[in-house]
């Protein structure tokens, strides 16, 4: 074992070069003062106790068991890691990994089992979060909590649709101050929604995440219209976002003193050659994945490029819509994990119209002579490109005029297919993926961005959507079976980075002496 950790991130290194910050010498103090690192988490993902202590059912429960195909290997998030029962012992793990904070997300239907106030207060969900959210404080670690992430009530998907009404704007707000009166005493990050970009596109573009709605030529479904919903869905989740950050700025944030945000999907996209038709493919794409969420919240209209695209089909704010909308952030949160090559494409035509097709670009992991933009891991979309967080940070600063900026999720996947729990632990590719990105990240913020936070994905292994759990995300390794943790290679690394105290020892020096330790 003595030395392989060093050998093996060498030779990775050689491999794709980390240069972002050629002496590597970066540390938690060589960071702003106040800066967060922390790991994520979200409700469906973690929790399990899916039909227990009155929780109700949300649309994830529901699309497994109608589509339990969709995901690779027919598993769900019924049990997934326990976090429901056994979060006091993870907290702890927490703790001596040296986190500084712990994103997670609270599960709408376990405190509104039927997803408004309406349908009445369920206790037994509100005392969990209220436990866990004192339990992270007592081991001084700051809760940082998403209202939504993609597991909205069924009871409102079977009332009115859920985000293809209008109507999910009074309940999700109405969700979010019972959250804000509950938590916000203690909460003073919060996030309004999870990626509602990925959960738009997967859910009613194509159809692989809950709810599955799309059109039959765009994927596998029985109902949906890939050429309207996409936009409507992410329309309405835009005015909950602006509406929720309304009521929280009038009616809380004073007294409550805390900061409130977004997270977006933001993989970058660059051009596949120097042609002037795939640079601006490559800009287009970049409109349609994440400027189509940044573009309202910061400039207060959709990106020029989707509006000519899109045309009709892409819904109107009102003068007050748009009021709300502009600035309506403390923070951005960008949730970044790899890159691709765009290239110019045609559209589907009026006939089949779909929000891809819409994009007019072809997006790959594969370059124009068939090398991959990076090291592939596990899911299939995920190659680890470093480079591209400084990309992608350059770009909001100037696009967006500097905001203030977390990164709420990093991170890659291994495959759930080592011989043994040890050798599962060994995740040198976790440690490599990390300490590249951390190295571009820390280069972007001397360059002048505006970026206050680093959350990993993720602290555990999990049920990871449509992949299930044949790929494994954490810093901890689960026995799914027994659901015992056991921290990985990365775990320590990730603690030992995080309390280095001498701002002259390089990265490389703690490979070395992380190796030794072990």
């Amino acid at each position: 074992m003595k030395g392989s950790l060093f050998l093996c991130l060498l030779a990775m290194a050689c491999l794709s070069a980390c240069t972002a910050d050629d002496d590597s010498s970066f540390n938690r103090s060589s960071f702003p003062a106040g800066f967060l690192f922390g790991a994520g988490s979200s409700a469906y993902q973690y929790e399990g106790a899916a039909f227990e202590d009155g929780k109700g059912k949300n649309i994830w429960d529901h699309f497994v068991e109608l589509f339990p195909d969709k995901v690779s290997d027919s598993s769900n998030g019924t049990v997934a890691v326990d976090f429901y029962h056994k979060y006091k012992d993870d907290v702890k793990l927490m703790k001596e990994m040296g986190l500084d904070s712990f994103r997670f997300s609270i599960s709408w239907s376990r405190v509104l089992p039927y997803g408004s106030l309406r349908g009445g207060i369920n206790t037994l969900g509100v005392e969990f979060y209220n436990n866990l959210i004192d339990e992270l404080i007592a081991n001084g670690i700051k809760p940082f909590v998403t209202l939504f992430h993609w597991d909205l009530p069924q009871a409102l998907m079977d009332e009115y649709c859920g985000f293809l009404s209008p109507l999910i704007v009074n309940d999700f707000v109405d969700f979010a101050n019972l959250c804000f009166k509950l938590f916000g005493d203690r909460v003073k990050y919060w996030v309004t929604l999870n990626a509602p970009n990925i959960a738009t596109k997967y859910g009613y573009d194509d159809g692989k995440y809950a709810p599955g709605r799309c059109s039959p030529y765009a994927g596998n479904c029985t109902i949906g219209n890939s050429a309207y919903e996409p936009y409507v869905v992410a329309h309405h989740s835009l005015l909950c976002h602006a509406a929720t950050v309304n009521l929280y700025r009038k009616e809380y944030q004073h007294s409550q003193n805390g900061v409130i945000g977004i997270s977006v999907a933001t993989d970058w996209n660059l051009p596949l050659d120097h042609k002037p038709a795939n640079r601006r493919a490559a800009s287009r794409s970049n409109d349609f994945v994440f400027g189509w969420i940044l573009d309202p919240i910061v400039l207060g209209h959709y990106p020029k490029s989707m509006q000519d695209i899109v045309g009709h089909r892409l819904p109107k704010f009102t003068d007050e819509q748009v009021k709300l909308l502009k600035g309506s952030f403390d923070f951005l949160g960008l949730n970044y994990y790899t890159a691709y090559f765009a290239s110019d494409a045609d559209g589907c035509g009026p006939i089949n119209q779909s929000y891809t097709c819409d994009m007019h670009a072809n997006l790959s992991s594969l370059n124009s002579h068939g090398e991959p933009i990076g090291e592939p891991t596990c899911l299939s979309w995920l190659y680890v490109y470093p480079e591209g967080i400084q990309d992608l940070l350059s770009y909001v600063k100037e696009k967006y005029n500097n905001p203030p900026i977390i990164i709420t999720e990093n991170g890659m996947a291994d495959a759930n297919n080592k011989s043994s729990i040890e050798e599962a632990c060994k995740d040198f590719q976790r440690i490599y993926y990390h300490k590249c990105h951390l190295s571009y990240l820390h280069k972007s913020i001397e360059n002048g961005a505006n970026v206050t936070g680093y959350y990993a994905w993720s602290f555990l292994d999990d049920f990871e959507w449509a992949s299930g759990y044949t790929c494994r995300s954490g810093f901890h390794y689960v026995d799914f079976d027994t659901q015992k943790r056991y921290p990985k290679h990365s775990a320590s690394w990730f603690r030992t980075s995080l309390n280095a105290h001498n701002q002259n020892e390089s990265s490389d020096s703690m490979m070395i002496r992380i190796n030794d330790e072990l």
